[in-house]
């Protein structure tokens, strides 16, 4: 494989920085690189789709996305069911999917790794939101949303991932719960919570905390994850127990599996989906079995 094209998002906290190092390295090992750098949001699909048909037809190209989980997904799902590859080059701040998969956390040694062919083809589900979204990772509203918003780019840049703990600390401690209908496969359930959530994957923040029993993203399925705190101390304690895979029934928390759900939040509770805010927290999701294909070491 002797040309890789990147699609890069200069916003990324190592977008800018980390994009020499890796030409540096594919070069040392004979490889071209060709860098598209977006210019907003939903540029990194528009780039995706542009590109595509060159990865398909040259066998000796290899296509990744530098930057966080939501410019990933983005061109992931620009391309769902392609089967077209990506190799992800964690430069944003969680980077959840590249830790999920194994990846080493240095970009460049991603990219030699992707180049060397020293992995397997995985495939991921991924949500489509009716609003035109896509996620890998999670969709939801409340606490996981209010910790992003609350980490500041500054902080991201700065701390990396512990901005995102101290701002999940935050929301815990603001105990904020608010109406939520679920309708989840036909079934409905209205409750007051704090968090609301539809995940692919079954941790989240490096895996600190889990989201339900048995969630996997290659499972054809989307799950359902709602907790309802009274207080702060009891928001602690969920938290606690979700650090600890204790998905034990309580009528504080909720779990279940679907293939299309919805939730509905009063306005002004905040909405994210793979870290990028929505403008909604009225949200409907249904699941694409096998929609993505990501580069990953061998098991």
């Amino acid at each position: 494989m002797r040309r890789a094209v990147l699609i890069a998002n200069p916003a990324a906290r190592r977008g800018r920085s980390a994009e020499p190092r890796v030409r540096s390295a594919l070069a040392a090992l004979g490889c071209a690189l060709e860098t598209h750098w977006t210019t907003g949001p939903g540029n990194a699909a528009q780039l995706a789709r542009t590109l595509a048909p060159a990865i398909t037809d040259a066998g000796d190209t290899l296509l990744c996305v530098l930057g966080g989980d939501g410019t990933v997904v983005e061109a992931a799902g620009a391309l769902a069911g392609s089967g077209v590859p990506i190799g992800i080059l964690p430069g944003g701040t969680g980077n959840q999917l590249a830790l999920l998969l194994g990846l080493p956390r240095d970009p460049a040694r991603a990219a030699v790794a992707h180049l060397r062919k020293a992995g397997v083809t995985r495939t991921f589900d991924l949500g489509a939101l009716e609003s035109g979204h896509w996620f890998a990772l999670t969709a939801g509203v409340g606490m996981d949303a209010a910790m992003i918003a609350g980490a500041s780019s500054a902080a991201k840049r700065r701390f990396g991932v512990a901005a995102y703990v101290r701002s999940a600390a935050a929301a815990v401690l603001a105990a904020r719960t608010f109406a939520v209908r679920v309708e989840a496969d036909g079934q409905v359930f209205e409750r007051e919570a704090g968090l609301a959530m539809i995940a692919n994957v079954g941790t989240i923040m490096e895996g600190r905390f889990g989201l339900g029993p048995g969630v996997e993203p290659d499972d054809g399925w989307l799950d359902v994850c709602v907790l309802s705190p009274a207080g702060v101390a009891d928001g602690a304690a969920l938290a606690w127990r979700m650090a600890r895979r204790d998905f034990r029934d309580d009528p504080r928390m909720l779990f279940m599996r679907a293939r299309h759900v919805r939730l509905t939040a009063p306005e002004g509770v905040p909405a994210q989906a793979d870290g990028e805010m929505l403008a909604s927290p009225d949200l409907t999701a249904r699941v694409v079995p096998g929609a993505a294909c990501f580069l990953a070491p061998a098991r």
